[in-house]
């Protein structure tokens, strides 16, 4: 089930971010994985938040700003399942997301949305914070 994110919802999401970025961003710093996690709650304030609940718990969720996919995070426990599919999909047929940036490194991340129909259109050096960890630019 798809519902919208609330901000008691907040310490929830913060344990699914932590669980995806452990085992995804491998690549991460441990001071910028300490910084990015210390930002979070003014991250979700810039966005609209829905989240996907599996047995009464929220195990993942996505942030959409404009036709931007601004963030997608699922629980490490629920990965593999098509929750993130799920989720984007929900996010393009619902919220017109039609562009989202990714970092290059998360080599997982660039196959699935390349799977689902986006492309790469450009790319940074520099992610949104100026840090060195390279960014895609990606469409449908």
């Amino acid at each position: 089930m798809i519902r919208k994110i609330e901000k008691a919802d907040y310490p929830r999401m913060i344990e699914i971010w932590t669980s995806a970025v452990e085992h995804t961003h491998d690549f991460l710093k441990r001071e910028d994985f300490e910084y990015y996690q210390e930002q979070l709650p003014s991250y979700f304030e810039q966005v609209n938040l829905w989240g996907y609940v599996q047995e009464g718990l929220l195990v993942g969720f996505i942030g959409v700003a404009e036709e931007s996919l601004e963030m997608l995070f699922i629980h490490n426990d629920y990965r593999g399942k098509g929750i993130g599919k799920i989720l984007t999909r929900y996010g393009m047929d619902n919220l017109k997301v039609s562009k989202v940036d990714v970092n290059e490194q998360n080599v997982q991340a660039v196959g699935f949305y390349t799977h689902l129909g986006f492309g790469a259109t450009g790319r940074s050096e520099y992610d949104g914070q100026g840090k060195a960890y390279p960014i895609l630019h990606m469409s449908l």
